[in-house]
C-alpha cells in the first residue's frame, strides 16, 4: 500500500473507468516520488470529481466546473506546490468551459486531467459536450444533434503547451503521460477516455479499444501542424502526446510579484499599511 492510497468508501460503480485513472494517477505520483504535503488536487462536481477524496493528499472540492480557478489560485500564491485540476468532461468542458479557455491562455503551471466518458454520469446519463452525434439518452431521445466538443483541437488553437489523450484501460500508458504532464512546465491537458458502465452503453471498453490507436512515440511532438491534424481524427482517435512545447513562460513567471522574489506570496509578511493605502486611495 503506497503513501497515496486511501481506499475507504469509494462510491464509483464496480467496473467504472475511474478506477483505472485513479490507479494511473497514483502510479505517476509514486514514480515521481512527490511529497503528498506538496501536492494539491482540485475538483468540481461529478463522479470523476470525487477522485481527490480517494487519494491521500491535500485537496479542495469546489463548485461545479470550478476546479481550474481553484488550481490557478493555489498555484499563484504558492508556485512551489504541484497542482492538479481533475474532473469529468461535463464538469470541465461544459460548466467549466470558460475556465478551460482562460487557463490555457495564461499558461498556468498546472496539470489538467479530464475523465472523458462522453456522458453525464452523476446525473444519470444526459448528453455531455463530448457525446457523439446521434447518441441517444433519456433526454436526447432522438439522438444528439450538436457536433461534439473537441478539447484537443480547442487546447491547441488556444496555445496549450502540452496536449495528450489516453485510455483508462491502459494504466501504464496513462501513468506515463500523467507523469510527463506533471513534469511539464506550464498548462498540461490530459484528456482520458473512460467508460461509464452504468449510463453509457454505447461507448464501452470494447468501443474505445476498437476506436482508438496509439501514436508512434518516435513522431515529433513539437509539430503544431501534425498535432492539429491528429486532433481532428476520430474513430479511430489517437492516444498519446499530441503536442508539447517547452520554454514558454508560465503565468507565475510573468507575474510582477515573482519578478522581485520567488518566495511564495503565501509565506510573505503582510504589509497592512499598503492595504490601507489602497483603501484610502481616491
Amino acid at each position: 500500500m503506497g503513501k497515496y492510497h486511501y481506499d475507504e468508501n469509494i462510491a464509483w460503480c464496480p467496473g467504472c473507468g475511474d478506477f483505472g485513472i485513479r490507479n494511473a494517477l497514483i502510479k505517476a505520483l509514486e514514480s515521481l516520488d512527490l511529497d503528498p504535503h506538496q501536492l494539491v488536487i482540485t475538483s468540481g462536481i461529478g463522479q470523476a470529481a470525487k477522485m481527490p477524496q480517494y487519494i491521500q493528499t491535500n485537496y479542495f472540492n469546489g463548485l461545479h466546473g470550478r476546479a481550474l480557478p481553484l488550481a490557478a489560485a493555489i498555484k499563484s500564491v504558492n508556485p512551489r506546490l504541484t497542482v492538479i485540476a481533475e474532473g469529468g468532461d461535463g464538469d470541465m468542458y461544459g460548466e467549466g468551459g470558460n475556465h478551460f479557455l482562460h487557463n490555457i491562455r495564461r499558461n498556468i503551471d498546472i496539470t489538467h486531467i479530464v475523465h472523458n466518458n462522453m456522458v453525464y454520469g452523476l446525473t444519470k446519463g444526459q448528453a455531455s459536450p463530448t457525446s457523439q452525434l446521434g447518441y441517444k439518452t433519456p433526454l436526447q431521445v432522438d439522438g444528439v444533434i450538436s457536433e461534439p466538443f473537441n478539447p484537443l483541437l480547442i487546447a491547441l488553437s488556444m496555445g496549450a503547451t502540452f496536449v495528450a489523450r489516453c485510455f483508462s484501460s491502459n494504466e501504464e500508458h496513462c501513468a506515463k503521460i500523467i507523469e510527463q504532464a506533471i513534469l511539464h512546465k506550464g498548462y498540461a491537458l490530459v484528456d482520458i477516455f473512460q467508460p461509464c458502465v452504468s449510463f453509457n452503453k454505447v461507448n464501452t471498453f470494447a468501443w474505445y479499444k476498437e476506436n482508438t490507436y496509439y501514436l508512434d512515440e518516435k513522431d515529433p511532438t513539437d509539430s503544431i501542424e501534425m498535432a492539429f491534424n491528429k486532433a481532428q481524427e476520430s474513430s479511430p482517435f489517437p492516444l498519446g502526446i499530441l503536442y508539447q512545447k517547452k520554454g514558454k513562460k508560465t503565468y507565475e513567471e510573468n507575474c510582477a510579484v515573482y519578478k522581485i522574489s520567488d518566495q511564495p506570496i503565501i509565506t510573505r509578511k503582510r504589509d497592512l499599511s499598503a492595504v490601507q493605502k489602497l483603501i484610502d486611495h481616491k
